[in-house]
């Protein structure tokens, strides 16, 4: 029955345009790396790199940041339901993965909590460069994962005579989204304006069948009869301790995962002959309910204010100058009948600074410095971490060395970071405050990099990097003392944590061709520490707002040894003029070296292929994705009363056509249909996998203009 849904499917998308179209050829326009310092292509890049922009970036927009990268090799999606996702890469996430708005750090509290989303929407996201491994010497320390660099151009920089824009409106999906956006740009010659504004409603997502897995119902932890389990005695360990799944999250579909977005953008920049300066302001409001609790609305508000600044050609030892900053105040409701039971606030302001110098023995680089300072605030009973601030200042350097066809890079960064907890809190069982006294750590981080590009020839080259990384322990994994809702465990951080360490090697083999290309890569990275939230074998009493006594599972915050290994791959070919045949893969081994088995959340093995079609005025594509079983599960992990269970393997098949309409103006109409074969899909990476399923079959139908 499958097979037989696919080739329909192939049917219908290469005979149909096929017959209607009598002229054009597939284009594949050529991009630029807007998150390199120098200004190099993404084929110069020594580290792997992905960038989505233009129309195909149009076209792959989701509800998330997350979402929207997740076909990319060795990126996954840490979903908390359909509106909240943080990209993991490689198998990491939270502060190892860093996102950035423009170059500049977007602040929020995703990275606290899984339930709290990207203050980013796609909609407006003009390109998205992902960097694949270390990235810490540019992007700041820690980025072992990765970077994914959302770029808005909300700050113009180049002279613009007129108007220019683009809108887009869609309906459908699984989630019946209905969502628009806008970007309008006027120009006066050297004085530019940017506007543009968004909205996004969906419903609550459609789903296959049952919300909660087969696995999850057969463990000893469910309990059918819905509710809460019984609090074991205070001397028995028991895994299951707390367990507060409701008797159903949803038959058809997911309850209480319905989202409402809003948001908008102004700014200005003077150009210059040799730079620009410029400033936004931002607003993004977002309402969703909280897959996990049945009742409990989240409402995450953020205005931010960017300022940029770029001057070239300065005649001296240093050729150009730029300095990016951004400043971010976040806030974010959790709420139930009508009534707040907890806040999340975190304001601060992150920006660089850098001088790019003229060549030296050979040597193109730039100098810079990095600074952030961030004050975060939890409010209420629900509240598992003091009100802290986090100061940061770096120092880095970065060298490319040209060697005829061949290039060496290399690099260093030095930062001192100062995390402060203020203390307090309500008292605990003991009648002890809560967060205890105020408290400051300091750490120092030194990050270093070498690497290189070897060209075989004009098609193949060969690229490596050997890089060591050190990350301060965040706020959360210093201070937590509490219950985390959205885990369903005690979470205690440790003051005496180590800075996290890290080595890392990574290679790539890549092949082009005109528009054919190939690259196949491996990399490996030993961690002498990595803070992780490993499960205890003890339990900790809470007193809830209604007196009683409920007992949660410990988890802590706690350093380990772990190895990160993988490989990733990914290519195009043109089998005609018309056709395009893509592929890609990406497997990732995440161990506990410390306490043995893995680490949780990983991405399986995932393989899929697809055919691209252009032809004049239509477009097709058939996409097709397999994810193989994940029985490489964490044994020292427990989320929300539960051990980590294993994932089943699933096939994700979609399609798209689009059509340029016959018009004036440059309107394209697209439909796009996902989950053809209407599987459960359970990420292995998301948090709710076992109560909350992706999308089931679904088509969206849409409508995109530039002018």
């Amino acid at each position: 029955m499958k097979l037989k849904k696919i080739t329909c499917a192939l049917f219908f998308m290469f005979t149909f345009p096929a017959v209607a179209a009598d002229k054009g050829t597939l284009t594949i326009p050529t991009t630029a790396v807007t998150g390199n310092p120098l200004g190099v292509g993404s084929d110069q890049m020594v580290v792997p790199i992905s960038i989505l922009n233009g129309r195909e970036l149009s076209l792959k927009r989701e509800n998330t940041l997350a979402e929207t990268l997740n076909n990319i090799p060795g990126v996954s999606n840490s979903s908390f339901g359909p509106s909240v996702g943080r990209p993991m890469i490689r198998g990491m996430d939270s502060d190892r993965v860093k996102i950035l708005q423009n170059g500049v750090n977007n602040l929020d509290a995703s990275n606290l909590s899984s339930d709290h989303g990207v203050s980013i929407d796609p909609l407006i996201i003009e390109q998205i460069d992902v960097i694949r491994g270390p990235a810490t010497l540019l992007y700041g320390g820690g980025a072992v994962g990765g970077v994914v660099n959302a770029i808005d151009h909300r700050i113009p920089k180049e002279k613009l005579q007129g108007i220019t824009g683009r809108g887009e409106v869609r309906y459908g999906g699984a989630n019946l989204e209905q969502s628009n956006a806008a970007v309008v740009d006027v120009g006066t010659g050297n004085f530019v304006m940017h506007f543009d504004a968004y909205n996004r409603d969906s419903k609550n997502l459609r789903i296959p069948g049952n919300a909660i897995s087969n696995r999850l119902e057969s463990t000893e932890v469910w309990d059918p009869a819905g509710g809460s389990l019984p609090a074991p005695p205070a001397d028995q360990v028991n895994p299951g301790a707390y367990a507060t799944y409701p008797t159903n999250h949803g038959r058809k579909k997911l309850l209480n995962s319905q989202s409402e977005t809003r948001g908008g953008a102004v700014g200005a920049s003077m150009i210059f002959d040799r730079g620009y300066a410029g400033v936004s302001y931002a607003k993004h409001q977002t309402k969703y309910g909280s897959v996990k609790e049945p009742g409990i609305l989240l409402d995450m508000d953020t205005d931010r204010i960017d300022f940029a600044s770029e001057i070239r050609d300065l005649g001296s030892f240093f050729e150009r100058a730029k300095f990016r900053a951004a400043y971010t105040d976040y806030r974010h409701h959790e709420m139930g009948g009508g009534e707040i039971h907890s806040t999340f606030k975190n304001k601060g302001i992150d920006g660089t600074f850098e001088l790019a110098h003229a060549p030296l023995m050979g040597l193109k680089g730039i100098l810079g410095t990095q600074f952030d300072n961030g004050k975060f605030d939890a409010i209420g009973h629900e509240a598992f971490l003091p009100n802290s601030k986090t100061n940061s200042q770096s120092l880095y350097v970065y060298e490319e060395l040209p060697l005829n066809q061949h290039k060496m890079t290399f690099g260093l960064r030095h930062g001192k970071h100062a995390v402060e907890s203020k203390g307090g809190g309500e008292p605990d069982h003991d009648g002890l405050a809560k967060f205890g006294d105020s408290s400051r750590k300091k750490f120092n981080t030194n990050n270093a990099a070498i690497g290189g590009l070897y060209a075989l020839n004009e098609q193949w080259s060969l690229t490596g990097n050997l890089s060591h990384n050190e990350r301060a322990p965040s706020y959360f994994e210093l201070f937590a003392n509490g219950v985390h809702t959205a885990t369903g465990v005690y979470q205690e951080g440790q003051t005496d944590l180590k800075k996290e360490k890290s080595n890392g090697l990574d290679g790539q083999i890549r092949w082009k061709s005109g528009q054919d290309s190939f690259s196949a890569g491996a990399y490996f990275n030993k961690f002498s520490n990595f803070i992780g939230l490993l499960s205890t074998d003890s339990t900790e009493p809470v007193h809830s707002e209604e007196g009683s006594e409920i007992t949660y599972l410990k988890s802590t915050f706690s350093g380990i040894k772990a190895e990160f290994k993988g490989v990733e791959l990914e290519g195009k070919t043109m089998l005609t003029d018309y056709v395009q045949f893509n592929v890609r893969g990406d497997y990732v081994d995440a161990k506990d070296k410390t306490n043995g088995g893995y680490v949780p959340r990983i991405s399986p093995l995932k393989l899929g292929a697809g055919l691209k079609y252009e032809f004049d005025r239509f477009g097709a594509r058939l996409d097709v994705l397999h994810a193989f079983k994940q029985d490489r599960v964490a044994s020292n992990y427990n989320y929300q009363g539960n051990k980590e269970l294993v994932t089943d393997a699933y096939t994700n098949v979609s399609m798209m056509a689009t059509y340029k309409l016959p018009t004036q103006l440059n309107l394209e109409a697209f439909t796009r249909a996902n989950n053809l074969l209407d599987e459960e899909i359970r990420e292995h990476t998301s948090f709710l996998k076992d109560i909350a399923p992706m999308g089931g079959r679904s088509i969206m139908f849409g409508l995109r203009g530039e002018f």
